[in-house]
């Protein structure tokens, strides 16, 4: 299947720059994550017959021009089963159809299958591109550095099961929602999970150690300087304890974690 990506400038913090809008087949094709209107974009959508348009995920840098192209296309508009309003407030239109995990979408050269990828955010998915094809995995991961998910918006128990699903895909390359393809798809998600394994364990030890609120776990978790993303990395910690806490390996009430038992 024809996979054409176009990189388009968006007002983004972690990554910031850029979101990956992406075309899927030609005549018919899907519009995946239309973040802005873009000359190239412009004239990427004008070469096909784009029937469908869906996002990853409906956070502001993967939607911005979600109703534009649907209005100059007539293309038909998913949204997430159970997340319509979600969809309605962040792109101002209704969703003509619903998708849900496994819901195909057929194309001339071949259909393009809806994957459950939360975490990152709640109504989250992915996207392969034909069988056994790439993944479109929005901000699932991304080739270099780490993705942002912070509590309440993410889910770390549920990102954390979206990156082992795909790992045991094994898809030959993953199609990121920021920065380049991912050609090393089993590497980078083990990386990932290295990565998420790594800042749990500190998390867990900055508590045993006698850390108690946010702010005293986020200095002993992290050694880098914040400066500028302290907000986010104080609600990935957050994300992080609410997952040890359902784990049973914590006790967290949204404010102060003791270990388990005191």
């Amino acid at each position: 299947m024809d996979v054409t990506r176009c990189s388009v400038p968006v007002a983004t913090r972690a990554p910031a720059g850029e979101t990956n809008a992406y075309l899927l087949g030609r005549d018919p094709a899907v519009l995946v994550d239309p973040a802005a209107r873009t000359d190239e974009l412009d004239r990427l959508v004008g070469e096909r017959a784009v029937a469908h348009v869906v996002v990853t995920h409906t956070h502001p840098d993967h939607v911005g021009a979600v109703d534009a192209y649907a209005a100059e296309t007539d293309a038909t508009v998913w949204a997430r089963y159970g997340r319509t309003e979600r969809f309605r407030e962040a792109t101002g239109r209704e969703p003509d159809r619903t998708f849900a995990h496994g819901t195909t979408i057929p194309l001339e050269d071949g259909r393009v299958r809806v994957l459950d990828a939360t975490g990152h955010a709640p109504d989250h998915v992915a996207l392969e591109a034909g069988r056994g094809g790439p993944i479109l995995c929005g901000d699932c991961a991304v080739r270099e550095g780490s993705v942002v998910v912070g509590a309440p918006e993410g889910d770390m128990r549920a990102y954390v099961t979206t990156l082992r699903r795909l790992w045991a895909m094994d898809p030959p390359t993953l199609s990121p929602g920021h920065g380049p393809e991912i050609d090393a798809p089993r590497e980078t998600l083990e990386r990932l999970l290295d990565h998420r394994s790594q800042r749990e364990r500190r998390v867990l030890e900055a508590v045993e150690n006698g850390a108690r609120t946010l702010e005293e776990i986020l200095d002993e978790a992290y050694e880098k300087d914040l400066s500028g993303v302290r907000d986010l990395a104080k609600a990935t910690v957050r994300a992080h304890l609410e997952k040890l806490a359902v784990e049973g390996r914590l006790e967290w009430n949204g404010e102060r974690a003791t270990p388990v038992g005191q």
